[in-house]
């Protein structure tokens, strides 16, 4: 039976390996690495590092193949079908490479930024690619270091607050407003920088981008005094790279201040 690991290898910064990360690369000869094309090489790059840092030359092989394009250009009610056809893609690709490259007693690995259970989608991907019953293989997660908890560490501040829920969304939810009940969100996937809307409330914001690589950008604030800023250091960051991960955290400020 083939086995694969789903590996989280943290945010970026190689240091956020877990050792049970490293056990895990140690047990598999072959790593499937998804790249984007040459905006993101540098992504392939770190994940190269990584196994070159850990593992002796030779002891296995990296199989890489372009990731599926997605149809960025859908929104409204074709968002969903659009997710759901790049899904499908990738399904189809990793079926393709698990069955080819992976023989029926070789452990492979997925190297996954972040978590692999946070907003990421290669488990979804090898359900699927299980459901489809033409490769057959077990697998197992392991978690990593998220760009979540990267973010609050490297601005030193928690999370949550004291008998405060905390909740995590995406920009396009936040457009909406913030959600019922909840002062302190963390928003991921925002194209659009919705933190905006709330430069006239009472709002600070933590914001970080490349968190955990050497292009790290940090901006905290209140949303009137930082958000220029943010937008801004984005721009000229995404204009400089080609590409840019980012993620923050929006925390509405109590009426009794504290």
């Amino acid at each position: 039976m083939r086995r694969i690991h789903v590996i989280g290898i943290g945010a970026g910064d190689p240091d956020q390996l877990t050792l049970q990360a490293v056990k895990a690369l140690r047990d598999s000869g072959v790593f499937f690495v998804l790249d984007k094309g040459d905006a993101t090489s540098d992504l392939t790059r770190l994940r190269r590092e990584m196994l070159r840092t850990h593992l002796p030359e030779g002891s296995y092989r990296v199989v890489e193949a372009r990731d599926p394009e997605r149809d960025r250009r859908a929104d409204g009610a074709a968002y969903a079908p659009a997710v759901g056809d790049w899904r499908d893609a990738r399904a189809a690709l990793c079926e393709r490479l698990i069955g080819e490259e992976l023989g029926a007693d070789e452990t492979g690995a997925f190297l996954v930024w972040g978590d692999p259970a946070l907003y990421d989608g290669t488990l979804g991907v090898l359900e699927e690619v299980l459901a489809r019953g033409r490769v057959a293989f077990e697998y197992d997660v392991v978690p990593g270091i998220s760009s979540v908890s990267a973010l609050a560490a490297r601005h030193r501040t928690g999370l949550s607050r004291v008998a405060r829920p905390v909740q995590i969304t995406t920009g396009r939810r936040l457009a909406e407003g913030f959600p019922e009940g909840v002062d302190d969100v963390v928003v991921m996937l925002d194209a659009h920088q919705a933190f905006r809307a709330y430069a006239g409330q009472d709002v600070d914001i933590y914001w970080g981008a490349y968190v955990g690589t050497p292009d790290e950008i940090l901006v905290s604030g209140p949303v009137a005094e930082a958000g220029p800023r943010i937008e801004r250091l984005r721009a000229e960051a995404r204009a400089r790279k080609g590409w840019i991960m980012d993620t923050y955290l929006l925390r509405r400020r109590p009426a009794d201040g504290r």
